[in-house]
């Protein structure tokens, strides 16, 4: 069964216009995405699939395939789909473009999680670090049941409690690295809008609990940071340098 990474990348974020090419100690953050992608499934295996055609020209360059998507897509996942129509594979991993340090074995890991369990959606989640905070609306919360299949996600700090001696002690984090089969991703676009839970949260896996799919959470290494804004932007290259990549 072939596998491959879709790494969505848009260079219109609302946020953060350009993102992808932010230059991360000298080098733009899609092409740390691509590198590390293409440890775990080989670089013929990698594709960036974005609107704009200054990062397709980047990637290109740099050796990786590209695939223009239109500029319509709701989601990073509706733009994977439009793309998942021009590559022929049966497990689609998206790993999202702004996640420079994620872990090679973790996109193993979900892909192995997926090729058990065809039927479900697979998702990635990790422990909240000290050095985070839990109340961040940057940082999706996870709540699981007691067999890791995803309960709820939201920007609020989850689960809540009554009695404060009930308080977590840590909380769940959203590891943006996915699997889906065509047939996922097809019904995903094909709900046609943002679901009314993910339109509140701007957060796009909730559309797979509106169509009734079982999204089943899987632990990654924690210390996974993202680039959401520009104020990431020097604590991911110290988090790079720390890594051993300076």
């Amino acid at each position: 069964m072939r596998s491959v990474v879709l790494i969505p990348a848009r260079y219109s974020s609302t946020r953060y216009p350009g993102k992808p090419l932010v230059k991360l100690l000298g080098k733009p953050m899609i092409l740390w995405v691509a590198e590390l992608s293409a440890r775990a499934v080989g670089p013929g295996n990698v594709y960036v699939a974005t609107e704009d055609q200054r990062i397709a020209d980047v990637v290109r360059q740099a050796g990786f395939q590209a695939v223009i998507t239109g500029d319509d897509a709701l989601t990073g996942t509706d733009r994977v789909a439009q793309a998942a129509n021009q590559i022929n594979a049966d497990i689609y991993i998206n790993v999202q473009g702004d996640e420079p340090l994620v872990d090679p074995l973790d996109i193993l890991k979900v892909r192995d999680a997926k090729l058990d369990n065809p039927e479900q959606i697979i998702n990635g989640f990790s422990w909240i670090s000290g050095q985070e905070d839990p109340h961040s609306r940057n940082i999706p919360k996870v709540i699981t049941n007691e067999k890791n299949q995803l309960v709820y996600m939201s920007r609020l700090a989850l689960p809540g409690f009554k009695d404060s001696k009930y308080e977590p002690q840590r909380y769940k984090k959203q590891v943006c690295i996915y699997a889906f089969t065509r047939e996922e991703l097809v019904a995903f676009s094909s709900f046609g809008r943002k679901s009314e839970l993910e339109k509140f949260e701007d957060i796009e896996i909730l559309r797979f609990l509106e169509l009734g799919k079982t999204v089943r959470m899987i632990e990654t290494k924690p210390g996974s940071l993202a680039v959401d804004v520009p104020g990431d932007v020097a604590k991911v290259e110290e988090a790079l340098c720390q890594a051993g990549f300076a």
